[in-house]
Order: structure tokens, then C-alpha cells, then sequence
């Protein structure tokens, strides 16, 4: 029995960089003008709740929001946290066709996430421009964002061509 199976992360270099300047910018009071001005207790209760909620959504993408993606003899199981509690079963008899394809995340879907489209499309993607598109017998289409698209594409392969 051969199986995919990949989690992803929003783990991006850009993102963190982008975190960490919102941590650096919110306790700039503190760094630059420590010598300068005696800080309240309003100012200091301020900066502390401004690097909290910073904190706060940095643990957030890193732990809760994630892509998991299992390919087996049963189908295609997806799960997208925190929106899916359970991961979701699309059975191989629902499914017309499958591929892994390249695709345009911002022109094609609005960017990265969980995305509704036009037309009966969605896409569930965290990083990068490679998918493994679905498309359902009703005519319905999910793109899953993978990291791994040659892993990917050998085992629909596989249960494709049974």
C-alpha cells in the first residue's frame, strides 16, 4: 500500500521577517527612547499588549494554521486547520481527474489560504505555485497546494492508472 502524505506550515522567510518587524516596530519606544522619556504605566501596559497580540499571531500561523495532505488506495484526504476539525475523504470513484500542475496562486485563486473561487473552484494552498488540481464528476474543482509535486504526481499516477 503506497501513500502520500505532507503537512505544511505557513513557514515563510518573508512572513517572519514581516513578524519580527512588527515586534521591532511596537517596542521601538523602549529601545530608542529609554534614555529620554520616563515610560507611564499606560505606555508600558501598551507596548506590552502591542508584542502580546504579535506574539499571539506569530504562534498562530506557525502552529494552527497548517496543510495536511494524504494521498492512499482510498482516495485523496485533505485537512485545513483550524476550518477542518476532521480531514476530509474525497473517494477515488467521486474524483473525474487529478494532476499536479503549476499554477498562479495571486491571478488564479487571490493569493494564499483558504480560497474560494469563481465558477465551483477553491484552493487550499500555504506557499509556493505547485498544486495537485481535482476535479470532481459534478464539475467541481480543489486545488491542493504541495511542496513535493514529483512525489505527488507518482502515486496519483499509480492509483489513476488501477
Amino acid at each position: 500500500m503506497k501513500a502520500f502524505q505532507e503537512t505544511q506550515r505557513f513557514d515563510q522567510w518573508w512572513l517572519r521577517i514581516l513578524l519580527i518587524a512588527a515586534l521591532l516596530v511596537s517596542v521601538s519606544p523602549l529601545i530608542f527612547e529609554y534614555h529620554t522619556i520616563v515610560h507611564s504605566k499606560a505606555e508600558l501596559t501598551s507596548i506590552g499588549t502591542s508584542v502580546l497580540i504579535i506574539l499571539a499571531l506569530f504562534l498562530t500561523f506557525w502552529f494552527l494554521f497548517k496543510l495536511e495532505t494524504r494521498i492512499d488506495e482510498h482516495g485523496i484526504q485533505y485537512r485545513y486547520l483550524p476550518f477542518h476539525r476532521k480531514p476530509r475523504l474525497r473517494s477515488w470513484d467521486k474524483i473525474r481527474s487529478v494532476s499536479v500542475r503549476k499554477y498562479n496562486p495571486i491571478l488564479e485563486y487571490g493569493g494564499w489560504g483558504y480560497r474560494i473561487g469563481l465558477r465551483k473552484k477553491r484552493a487550499l494552498n500555504v506557499k509556493g505555485n505547485m498544486g495537485i488540481q481535482i476535479i470532481y464528476n459534478n464539475g467541481r474543482q480543489l486545488l491542493l497546494g504541495t511542496q513535493r509535486p514529483q512525489d505527488a504526481e507518482a502515486i496519483i499516477t499509480h492509483y489513476m492508472t488501477k
